[in-house]
């Protein structure tokens, strides 16, 4: 596999672990976040960090300036980047909600749309989404992740529906709870809100198999997404989540 790819939140969690995956099979990966410093913690001789912000257009414009004249044009891009906060819906104010929006919507239109027309007159390339179940499913104390996630989903089916002729795959892959520092904290925050022990906030966000998803396996469904055995599959939202949706 060879080519040059984006990865969104590229530092840390299940966007280091899909940058490493690209990596170790041969492309070039950029990787972006906001803090320089973790990016450069990840450390892989075809692993380049860039500073960004997904949620300003200014900043995404630079990244692909300077990485594409870098690198040449992307071949894949992973729009990763994301994250929630939690509480009733009833108590959100409108900059939660927006910023909620801006972080996982928002900055997945942004992060993708300059590659898109290049892609499609190349007549080749890959764009995977990090959803999440909460794009499939309702969960409750987080009404504007939840919201923005569907909305990922609609992004990638109307992105997959406009490039179809033109040799582009746009799907969505759709992790449960994973093993990730975002995990810990929401677990820590149960702790702290309630009465249960760290087991017990594990066992109950546990799925179906009794466990969590790793970032590697999402890693590995991105992998088969970007290859040439997938390029018949577009359009489509993967849930990787021990059976808790489908």
């Amino acid at each position: 596999m060879t080519g040059h790819a984006l990865v969104t939140g590229g530092g840390t969690g299940i966007g280091r672990a899909i940058a490493l995956a690209l990596a170790g099979k041969g492309l070039e990966v950029t990787i972006c976040g906001r803090h320089q410093t973790v990016l450069d913690a990840v450390e892989h001789p075809s692993i380049h960090g860039i500073a960004a912000d997904v949620t300003e257009e200014s900043s995404i414009a630079a990244l692909y300036a300077r990485a594409e004249a870098a690198r040449g044009p992307f071949d894949v891009v992973v729009a990763n980047a994301g994250g929630t906060v939690s509480g009733p819906a009833a108590r959100a104010t409108l900059d939660e909600w927006n910023a909620a929006l801006a972080a996982n919507l928002t900055g997945a239109f942004l992060s993708v749309r300059p590659a898109i027309a290049p892609m499609a007159a190349r007549n080749r390339g890959r764009i995977v989404f990090v959803a999440s179940t909460a794009g499939l499913k309702g969960y409750p104390y987080v009404a504007p992740y939840v919201a923005a996630k569907h909305g990922v989903v609609g992004l990638m089916r109307a992105l997959a529906a406009e490039t179809a002729k033109n040799g582009v795959t746009v799907n969505a892959v759709c992790p449960g709870f994973t093993e990730t520092g975002l995990l810990q904290r929401s677990i820590e925050t149960i702790v702290a809100r309630t009465s249960r022990s760290e087991a017990g906030a594990r066992a109950m966000l546990a799925n179906p198999q009794g466990r969590f998803v790793t970032p590697e396996e999402v890693a590995a469904a991105v992998l088969w997404l970007v290859g040439d055995a997938a390029r018949s599959v577009t359009g489509q939202a993967i849930s990787i989540s021990g059976g808790e949706t489908w």
